[in-house]
C-alpha cells in the first residue's frame, strides 16, 4: 500500500497560500507521497511533533484503489476506484515553508487520519466535503471546485506510478486550513460518504 497525495488542487487554498499565478493553480498535478505509518483511524490521537509551531488540518476526500491502474484514461481510472473516504492531511507548516520537498512536513506519525471507506463512485464531481475544529466548521467545499478532477488525478498518477489495490489517494484540500492545538477535536466528513474525528494531544 502506498498514499500519494496531491497539492493546491483547488484555488482557493492556492490563494490562501500565497502561491504565485494563484488565479490559474498549477498546470498538472502536484503530487507527494506520505508514509504508511503517518496512517491513522478514527478515534486515534494526532500527536503534535516538538519540531513543529505550526500543525495545519487538511481535509480532503481520499480514493481508495480496487483495481490496478496504469496508464489509464480518465474515465477508465473510475472503474479502479473501491470506494471513498474522508482524510486529514495533516501538515506542519513551519517545516513545509523551511524544506525544499514536504517529506518531513507531511510525514509525521499519525499525520494522515482516514475515515472508514464507503464503496461507492457515485457523484464524485459533486462531493461535499466539511472540515470542523471543536465543533466550527472551518472548511466546506465541493469537489467541483478541484482544479483537477478525481478521474483526471487518478489518470495522471497512473502515467507515472502503477495503482494497486489498497493504496489510498488524497486529492487535495480547499481553503480554510488552520493551526490545531493540543485539546482541539477535528473532524472531516464528506456529506452522505462517512467522516474521520481525531483529538490532537501536544
Amino acid at each position: 500500500m502506498k498514499i500519494v497525495c496531491v497539492g493546491r488542487n483547488y484555488a482557493g487554498h492556492v490563494k490562501e497560500m500565497g502561491n504565485v499565478l494563484a488565479h490559474d493553480g498549477p498546470s498538472e498535478p502536484l503530487i507527494f507521497l506520505k508514509p504508511l505509518s503517518s496512517l491513522i483511524s478514527s478515534g486515534d490521537e494526532i500527536v503534535l511533533p516538538p519540531q513543529s509551531q505550526e500543525v495545519h488540518y487538511e481535509g480532503e476526500i481520499g480514493v481508495f484503489i480496487g483495481q490496478r491502474l496504469k496508464s489509464v484514461t480518465p474515465q477508465g481510472a473510475i472503474a479502479g476506484i473501491a470506494g471513498l473516504a474522508p482524510a486529514n492531511d495533516v501538515t506542519a507548516r513551519d517545516l513545509q515553508r523551511k524544506d525544499s520537498q514536504w517529506a518531513r512536513a507531511k510525514g509525521f506519525d499519525t499525520f494522515c487520519p482516514v475515515g472508514t471507506p464507503k464503496a461507492t463512485t457515485d457523484g464524485l464531481d459533486s462531493l461535499e466535503l466539511v472540515t470542523r475544529v471543536n465543533g466550527e466548521v472551518r472548511q466546506q467545499a465541493r469537489s467541483s471546485e478541484m482544479i483537477f478532477s478525481i478521474p483526471q488525478i487518478l489518470s495522471y498518477i497512473s502515467h507515472i506510478m502503477t495503482l494497486e489495490p489498497g493504496d489510498l489517494v488524497l486529492t487535495g484540500t480547499p481553503a480554510g486550513v488552520g493551526r490545531l492545538v493540543s485539546g482541539d477535536r477535528v473532524e472531516v466528513e464528506i456529506l452522505g460518504v462517512g467522516r474521520v474525528t481525531n483529538t490532537v494531544r501536544g
